[in-house]
């Protein structure tokens, strides 16, 4: 998706808008096609603004436990390694 002028927050607080009040309208109060908002509620789905920003943390902390596991294995594999040369 490209960078749009909305945060994810206020992207879904336009799709919230526009589950109540028809689609062209509200792209049109809020200068974005139609087809931008049918591809963020795609993205979106039934998030609320609030949720989007907790996902986003939980992504950030998956991120960092996902290389704290590969730092380990490679921790792992580098002893399992050093133990086999010495015998």
């Amino acid at each position: 998706m490209k960078k749009s002028r909305f945060t994810e927050e206020q992207m879904v607080a336009i799709l919230r808008e526009a589950d109540k009040v028809p689609v062209p309208e509200v792209a049109r109060k809020h200068k974005v096609s139609e087809q931008t908002i049918y591809t963020c509620r795609r993205r979106f789905g039934e998030l609320q603004p609030a949720d989007v920003k907790r996902l986003r943390q939980l992504e950030a902390e998956n991120a960092k436990l996902k290389k704290i596991v590969a730092e380990r294995d490679l921790e792992i594999e580098t002893m399992k390694e050093i133990n086999r040369r010495k015998w």
